[in-house]
């Protein structure tokens, strides 16, 4: 068991059904899964470049991304339609919370002028989604043979029903949100 898994069963689960009134332990909001989503376009036609960054992602999440494609196509940004035009992976289980660890007390502390998570990404159901502008900001990647900075999307899925449980469940697993005034 991961130790942020170990530090959910044993302090927060009893801290949030305790708040928010829960009787059945089963029925404490949890991180569900956490989905991470590329969009390839730009790097269509330089394969090498994709190959990296396919490396470069399955060093950060511990596994290798599958590739999604166009579902119609578009003349205009000269898609056809079965191109690869992203990359994207789940993670559940172990490598999820040793995922989310890293990524709240490693990465971004990395970030410049980082003062916290805005908490306005949040969905009705309590899933948050972040976007990164630069992937080179993971410890894992060597900035001299990684892929060129590339951004990625990064969704927290929990099933919490409310923002507000799935706000109050991010926080206490360290999520690092920005202070209101």
């Amino acid at each position: 068991m991961s130790r942020l898994n170990d530090i959910y069963q044993k302090e927060i689960k009893p801290e949030m059904a305790k708040e928010f009134g829960i009787k059945n332990t089963m029925a404490v909001p949890k991180l569900t899964k956490i989905s991470i989503n590329l969009g390839i376009g730009s790097l269509i036609k330089n394969k090498e470049v994709k190959e990296q960054l396919v490396k470069d992602i399955a060093l950060i999440a511990g596994q290798t991304p599958s590739e999604r494609k166009a579902k119609i196509s578009v003349a205009t940004f000269a898609i056809r339609r079965g191109m690869v035009v992203g990359l994207g992976l789940t993670l559940r289980g172990t490598r999820m919370y040793d995922f989310f660890d890293k990524f709240v007390n490693i990465v971004l502390p990395r970030l410049r002028d980082f003062r916290g998570v805005k908490r306005t990404s949040f969905d009705r159901f309590g899933n948050y989604t972040i976007g990164l502008t630069d992937h080179t900001v993971f410890p894992e990647i060597d900035i001299a043979k990684a892929a060129p900075a590339h951004g990625m999307e990064i969704t927290f899925t929990t099933d919490a029903k409310t923002k507000e449980k799935g706000e109050k469940l991010l926080e206490l697993l360290g999520m690092p949100f920005e202070k209101t005034k």
